[in-house]
């Protein structure tokens, strides 16, 4: 399963192939480099400093220079590569991810908090790229330096490198073994990420309701409750990680004691130069890093994989059924209900039975009822939000299941309870999606038929005025103005009013 999410990490690497292979080159480059610094301190100290070799003297600054230059070359080719790469993933993730979240049903939404989903966006799809770019980075780059400095000190000598070697299967013990913790106490994080967002919205969008009531010591204690159990999470995944890194140090401390000891017994004994001797524990010395980061990138990628697990859950999520695929052009308008039954997903109750009734074109019906009896579920059914559980809606006689969804909700304009504007102008906000090629003429001829003119005129931009999120700078009258104004630009066979005035 981790292997199968993993690969398709990856596919997302494929549009940038060339800029994640020159990536790859830099860093294949560099760890190649990297047993070129233990190599020239063999020559440096054998040759030059206790050989006093003028050639050598001569070469090895040149050299250091040299492998300097090519390492700082790699070096920016990976490292900038890298966060190109990750950012262009990042950014693909993230947008496939929204458009996907447009398509989803409303039931989705019903299930799942804005905060919940807004932290899958951010912060599920950061942890993603992460283990698609720079876990791969690690594991690329640091493997070859490892096998490239295990290859330099089974040169030097082979007898000190099986010590060495030793480390390996301790490591991978670690890594086995804390995986599955590291995964959990992910999927832990980010769920009460989610949870705290969750909480800091619904605090923002209702302030006014929190002052009124006197809920800032309750939101203020649930606030601390959420943040408590993030840092909880936090810490559990800082101190198995810290916990990993230790064991591996410990085991390369001991592995590094056990080869000092028997190359300074080698050296006593003349079988090993002090050029051998340092060239080799350099080479051991820069092994310990790589290990160390290799053994870190296993909480990148349990973490990216715990992530990629959020999110391919809403990209892979069904979007709304449409299994219609009549077209109708025109349509009279007439609507007729028979039997509907509807049930909300995971609610026993029915919260309608058996309604029928028939609208003729160009009839007004009003729909009177106590709160809760089901005139919102009715106006939500009509533009297919939510799907009957049994019964009919026919439109012109024909069931609205077999008419393609686009087309169904084009014949249709709905104002509902809740007005939703977007930050942005007055005029974009009633000339909104479909409706954004309408004239200036059309968009103030339909404010002038909602009685919104009156109001937007004395705005000093009028129609070009920023109303802020949700309308925030409008009363909640002129928000519901501008929704009708955006209804009746439509121009819709179906009109529906959901307890809007008008």
């Amino acid at each position: 399963m981790d292997i199968k999410i993993y690969k398709r990490l990856l596919t997302y690497l494929a549009p940038y192939k060339q800029r994640s292979l020159l990536t790859l080159l830099s860093m294949v480059v560099l760890a190649m480099t990297e047993p070129a610094i233990p190599a020239l301190m063999k020559p440096m100290l054998d040759g030059s400093i206790i050989g006093k070799e003028q050639t050598m003297i001569r070469l090895i600054p040149l050299a250091l220079i040299g492998l300097a230059t090519i390492r700082g070359i790699a070096m920016f080719g990976s490292d900038f590569g890298l966060q190109w790469v990750s950012s262009k993933v990042v950014t693909d993730l993230r947008n496939e991810m929204f458009n996907r979240i447009l398509l989803l049903p409303t039931s989705f939404y019903d299930a799942n908090s804005p905060g919940y989903i807004i932290s899958k966006l951010i912060y599920d799809v950061g942890n993603v790229g992460a283990a698609a770019t720079q876990a791969v980075v690690i594991l690329v780059r640091d493997s070859l330096a490892v096998i490239g400095l295990l290859a330099f000190m089974i040169y030097l000598d082979w007898t000190l490198s099986l010590i060495a070697i030793t480390i390996i299967p301790s490591v991978g013990l670690v890594i086995y073994y804390m995986a599955s913790r590291l995964r959990f106490l992910s999927h832990a994080i980010q769920q009460a990420i989610g949870h705290m967002i969750h909480i800091l919205e619904e605090a923002i969008k209702g302030h006014k309701t929190v002052k009124i009531f006197d809920g800032v010591a309750y939101e203020s204690q649930r606030n601390y409750q959420a943040t408590k159990t993030v840092r909880s999470y936090s810490t559990k995944f800082a101190a198995t990680s810290n916990l990993n890194s230790i064991i591996v140090h410990i085991v390369s401390s001991i592995a590094l004691a056990a080869i000092v000891y028997y190359a300074s017994i080698m050296s006593v004994a003349g079988t090993m130069t002090a050029g051998k001797f340092v060239a080799f524990f350099g080479a051991m010395a820069l092994l310990i890093n790589p290990i160390k980061r290799l053994t870190k990138v296993n909480e990148q990628i349990q973490m990216g994989l715990a992530a990629a697990e959020s999110v391919f859950g809403i990209i892979d999520h069904p979007i709304e059924e449409n299994y219609g695929t009549i077209t109708p052009q025109a349509i009279a308008g007439s609507l007729e209900l028979r039997n509907v039954y509807l049930r909300y997903p995971g609610i026993e109750d029915y919260a309608l039975q058996n309604i029928s009734c028939s609208i003729q074109p160009n009839e007004t019906v009003a729909l009177v009822g106590a709160s809760g009896s089901g005139k919102s579920s009715i106006a939500n059914l009509i533009p297919r939000l939510y799907q009957i559980t049994s019964g009919q809606i026919l439109l012109d006689g024909i069931d609205i299941q077999t008419i393609d969804l686009k087309s169904l909700r084009s014949q249709i304009a709905l104002v509902s309870q809740e007005v939703i504007l977007f930050n942005d102008t007055i005029a974009a906000n009633i000339a909104y999606g479909s409706l954004a090629h309408s004239t200036d003429s059309e968009i103030t001829t339909a404010a002038n038929a909602a009685y919104a003119s009156e109001f937007i005129t004395r705005w000093p931009q009028k129609f070009a005025t920023v109303i802020g999120e949700n309308g925030m700078r409008l009363s909640g009258g002129q928000r519901q103005r501008i929704a009708i104004a955006r209804a009746i630009l439509k121009d819709a066979r179906i009109l529906i009013f959901d307890e809007a005035w008008y």
